[in-house]
């Protein structure tokens, strides 16, 4: 039976005290912003989420006429740079932007001092495509083939990812439930690890769109593209939607403010991102990452976030999941 989407209570914000400073900086609200604002990001420099957080707060920041800091906070998985940001005044003048995991569900792996409602949804700029790939000479050739040869040989095939609790790992065992197959996971310290023992033949598949590229030398076999859509830069490759399975894991990345933002600040930022998200410039950017622009505005994203921290907590608890 496929697990389905709930709606839960989350863990109470470790930072609940700031919805009551909501009042406090209303009348400053009216002139934001009036100093440079802080993105943080927490991922080194140089990287995909570096590099489209720098592209959405050049484009915003012009938008908004005032100059957008982007500070990297990389470390603990992610976590430290997003409490950090959770702790940030809540004046509009510092914003996460990061990815679905260091928001909803970290706090499910570790005791961390933020929670999914310790942050106000902004805006949601873009989901990955993902990709379901295979080793070059794996005994199947799509989604459905792999499940078929999973069923007959239970625990025989492998599955890389980037760590225990990662959004690919999650990924894997949400399909494998939904499917009844058992395959074994084998969690590395990063995705190019994972890549290059796959490219070895050393594991059989992975949930991670790092393959890509060697999906499109053909070095590695396509098995399914994860999100609703299609790659572009994989056309041929069906998505698990179109081979019959249903998935609700696929990525996202967007934009949060700590707990106790004035709305109007909240909703100016989201205008401003809707801008930036529907223009040319961010698309190739985006594309390389496997990611494309798919906007979220502040009410949407929120019942996003929330549903998503309840399910994957929940699929945590019920597989008994414990970070590394």
């Amino acid at each position: 039976m496929n697990p389905q989407r709930r709606r839960f209570v989350l863990m109470p914000p470790a930072l609940a005290a700031l919805g009551t400073c909501r009042a406090a900086f209303a009348q400053d609200a009216k002139s934001w912003p009036d100093k440079p604002i802080r993105f943080i990001t927490p991922y080194p420099p140089g990287g995909s989420s570096d590099i489209i957080t720098r592209l959405v707060a050049q484009g915003i920041g012009q938008g908004l006429g005032q100059s957008i800091i982007v500070e990297n906070k990389p470390g603990a998985g992610a976590t430290l740079g997003t409490e950090y940001a959770a702790q940030a005044v809540p004046d509009g003048h510092t914003f996460l932007v990061a990815p679905m995991a260091a928001v909803t569900i970290a706090p499910w792996l570790k005791k961390l001092r933020y929670g999914a409602d310790s942050f106000v949804p902004v805006a949601k700029l873009s989901s990955s495509y993902g990709l379901v790939s295979a080793r070059k000479d794996a005994p199947f050739n799509d989604y459905r083939e792999f499940v078929a040869a999973a069923r007959a040989q239970p625990g025989k095939f492998t599955f890389g990812s980037n760590g225990v609790g990662s959004i690919v790992h999650l990924t894997g065992v949400l399909l494998h439930k939904q499917t009844g197959i058992d395959v074994v996971h084998v969690p590395y310290k990063g995705a190019v690890e994972a890549a290059n023992d796959m490219l070895g033949g050393r594991i059989d598949v992975m949930y991670d769109p790092v393959p890509a590229p060697y999906v499109k030398s053909g070095q590695l076999k396509g098995l399914a593209t994860v999100s609703p859509i299609r790659n572009p830069l994989l056309p041929d490759l069906p998505t698990l939607r179109e081979q019959g399975f249903d998935n609700n894991a696929s990525s996202w990345f967007g934009i949060f403010a700590p707990r106790g933002v004035p709305e109007n600040i909240v909703a100016r930022m989201a205008r401003e991102a809707r801008k930036v998200m529907a223009s040319d410039a961010v698309k190739g950017p985006l594309q390389a990452a496997s990611m494309y622009a798919d906007f979220e505005d502040p009410q949407t994203f929120a019942r996003r976030v929330h549903d998503d921290a309840g399910y994957f907590g929940e699929i945590i608890r019920k597989e008994n999941i414990k970070a590394d």
